[in-house]
């Protein structure tokens, strides 16, 4: 045998030699929508997906996820053990069942990740992961899932709700809360919900009511004027849910009505800002009507699937609530009152800030308590007095 035939055969066998081990079939892993940095404080957020699919025909245990810049490989975050497994949800995981890092034979899986980095920092233009999972005891390692980072800036949103103080309710890491939430409707799977937040009204003690708290009427918030947050046109409406008379009252609603009476607004741009769980009888505004930042739509209530009175607010790239994927926003501007250590200190006094503080340009931290900014459209200043 001559020497380039020997040659040939030794780089047609590289290949095969390379694989000591036997070749196993694993998970497929790829990212959700690309993530835009949204600035909260000191910090910038980038709130994205990973999905899985075991196509092995045994159980795989997921043991650890990196995520890199993929423009210099350099790691962001890395999660493993008990932060991974809270960030996982098996899909069609029933309501409380427990969290695991185990993805069975064909299940599927979601990880939720919420990159945090510092303010003054540029946000890496791409990602790339690195997935580790366990088989038997042997581990195997890939990289992919890459996903660019979207230049594209948050829509500025104004005031929703006028005077008073009001606590940005939100929790990305909560199971079941709106980060968490995935539907699969008409044949695509989205979380409209991303980054929506609830408001509710706040005394000074931090109360979110006087009196019985069963009773609507008692809430601070209930029945206050909700507001358009920029010049839009009303793509939906619904005012027909009826409330409960108490929350005790409530029950659970099929999903077309989870969302309770509600408005929807066209932002331009393909962006919609949608407003859930309003009073019945307290919409004023139809479809297709043109509406002015900071006219009144409706009022505060207690309608749909709710735990009391507040205000749901998202934004997304459809027109109705389930419709689209949730997109991030921010608001052009409030003062900075304080913060509830988590979302469970409710009804406890909230640690305050040492003086007024004006944000622009932010969201809010989950569970912070804010004085709207409100703006007087016929005003020069554009500012209320």
């Amino acid at each position: 045998m001559n020497l380039a035939l020997r040659t040939l055969l030794f780089a047609c066998c590289l290949p095969f030699a390379a694989h000591a081990a036997p070749l196993r079939e694993g998970i497929v892993f790829s990212a959700g929508p690309a993530p835009t940095p949204v600035r909260s404080g000191a910090t910038q957020r980038l709130a994205y997906e990973l999905h899985l699919t075991n196509h092995a025909d045994a159980p795989l245990v997921l043991e650890r996820i990196e995520v890199l810049d993929a423009a210099s490989t350099v790691p962001l975050a890395a999660l493993a053990a008990d932060e991974l497994q809270a960030a996982l949800r098996l899909a069609g995981a029933a309501r409380g069942e427990p969290p695991t890092r185990t993805l069975p034979p064909g299940r599927s899986a979601i990880v939720y990740l919420d990159l945090r980095f510092d303010a003054s920092r540029a946000a890496p233009g791409a990602l790339r992961h690195r997935l580790a999972w366990s088989r038997d005891g042997a581990m195997t390692t890939v990289e992919g899932a890459d996903t660019r980072v979207s230049a594209r800036a948050p829509v500025v949103l104004g005031a929703p709700l006028g005077d008073g103080d009001w606590v940005a309710l939100y929790d990305p890491a909560m199971a079941r809360g709106h980060r968490r939430v995935a539907f699969a409707i008409d044949g695509s799977l989205r979380i409209p919900a991303r980054h929506a937040v609830d408001w509710m009204r706040v005394d000074a003690g931090g109360r979110l009511s006087h009196g019985d708290e069963q009773v609507l009427a008692n809430w601070y918030g209930y029945g206050a004027d909700v507001f358009a947050v920029a010049d839009a046109t009303v793509v939906a409406v619904r005012d027909s849910i009826a409330e409960p008379a108490r929350l005790d009252a409530t029950t659970r609603h099929p999903l077309e009505d989870a969302s309770g009476n509600r408005v929807s607004l066209d932002l331009g741009d393909g962006r919609y800002v949608h407003y859930e769980h309003l009073q019945p009888g307290s919409v004023s505004v139809r479809v297709g009507e043109r509406v002015k930042r900071g006219a009144p739509i409706a009022r505060l209530g207690f309608t749909g699937d709710a735990t009391g009175p507040h205000l749901h607010l998202h934004v997304s790239d459809g027109a109705t609530p389930l419709a689209g994927e949730g997109l991030p926003f921010v608001l052009d501007a409030y003062d900075a009152v304080g913060a509830f250590p988590s979302m469970g200190a409710l009804g406890r006094p909230y640690a305050s800030e040492p003086g007024t503080r004006t944000c622009t340009n932010e969201l809010p931290s989950p569970a912070a308590v804010v004085r709207f900014v409100l703006r007087d459209e016929r005003s020069p200043a554009g500012l209320k007095d």
